[in-house]
């Protein structure tokens, strides 16, 4: 399988399609932030580019944008070759990690700079910020200073001046990355919200898996210049193609052992069904926390473990356990309304896996 592509699309409506783009960074040595990438945004689609930092990511922003030049590969925008074409004159607009509002104007001025500087009649400007005013909920605080409102606020003002002039594409640089983590809950849901009611396509680029599984339509995992896998949230979350995307995404555990028949056998000496679509040799696994289940130790088919340590989290458990073999698992248990879970440190217990919750990766 070629981890760098997607199911056919092309009879879809596209808004922007990345053909084979590289892109090199000249120096000694040259540094290749993209390497080959190609990937199709739909229209009317909420895209997230996910990846940990360096990967390639805002790299790929940039170019959409037209801040750089690709090395090799093209970019289309509605079926038009844009590679070449100046920012000034692609309708796609930018929200940045910091905002870039004007401190000395109010929310409504910030809002209509852009409308002014393309040259909109004052009426259409007027009637447009009024519009986005209302769009983002701000229309009390219209005549306040930017620098007189807080951190989510100006993250409203700079989505509504960038919405204001009905871009095609709007790109955001992990515009939330400021924000307390109750408000960027907040306005992750916001985002989603208005990406909804304009109809315009959000490509947003975050490092944060949950953000991203939030928010997004369809997620593409990036690493060292290439795009991994692509897909929506729930398929790229159970159905990890590598190692890779299935420890970025979330928490996992990962168990190594050799394919037997139908199944593996893993370093403790239990054996797992699996499907091995034809694997041979030594695989991997991969086990989500929430699907391992404890029970007693003398079930039939459970694996034996001890428990090592029990972390409280809230609404849930984070029981370690450890194999006879020192293979560590976590599994995540529904925390009881005392806080307490029914398990204690050095307790053996046994272990088993939700039908189908078990996946082989590569490496």
């Amino acid at each position: 399988m070629n981890v760098n592509s997607q199911p056919d699309i092309r009879s879809e409506a596209i808004a922007v399609d990345v053909d084979r783009v590289s892109k090199i960074f000249g120096g000694e040595p040259p540094v290749t932030a993209l390497d080959d990438v190609s990937v199709a945004i739909r229209q009317n689609e909420f895209f997230t580019l996910l990846g940990p930092s360096g990967c390639g990511k805002t790299t790929l922003l940039r170019l959409i944008a037209g801040f750089e030049p690709p090395t090799s590969g093209s970019l289309r925008l509605g079926g038009r070759d844009i590679s070449r074409l100046p920012p000034n004159k692609r309708p796609i607009n930018t929200v940045f990690q910091n905002y870039a509002l004007f401190p000395h104007m109010s929310v409504a001025a910030n809002i209509a700079f852009g409308l002014q500087m393309l040259g909109k009649p004052k009426a259409e400007v007027r009637d447009t910020v009024d519009e986005m005013l209302k769009l983002v909920q701000m229309e009390a605080l219209k005549n306040r200073r930017t620098s007189e409102i807080s951190g989510g606020q100006q993250q409203r003002v700079a989505l509504a001046r960038a919405l204001a002039p009905h871009p095609e594409v709007l790109l955001l640089d992990e515009p939330l990355s400021a924000l307390d983590y109750k408000l960027r809950k907040e306005m992750q849901i916001e985002l989603k919200r208005l990406q909804g009611e304009t109809g315009i396509t959000f490509i947003f680029v975050t490092h944060d898996q949950e953000e991203a599984l939030t928010m997004s339509d369809r997620i593409a995992v990036m690493n060292a210049g290439k795009i991994l896998q692509v897909g929506p949230p729930r398929e790229i979350y159970n159905r990890p193609v590598n190692r890779f995307v299935a420890d970025f995404i979330g928490e996992t555990n990962f168990l190594t052992g050799t394919a037997q028949g139908d199944a593996v056998r893993i370093s403790s000496g239990h054996m797992i069904a699996v499907p091995l679509d034809g694997r041979t040799g030594d695989v991997t696994l991969t086990v989500r926390p929430e699907q391992v289940r404890l029970c007693p130790v003398d079930q039939d088919g459970a694996l034996h473990a001890e428990i090592s340590d029990l972390v409280y989290f809230g609404t849930d458990t984070h029981c370690h356990l450890a194999l006879k073999d020192g293979t560590q698992i976590v599994a995540r248990l529904q925390s009881l309304p005392t806080g307490e879970v029914g398990y204690m440190r050095g307790q053996a217990v046994g272990l088993r896996f939700e039908p189908g919750a078990v996946q082989v990766v590569g490496a």
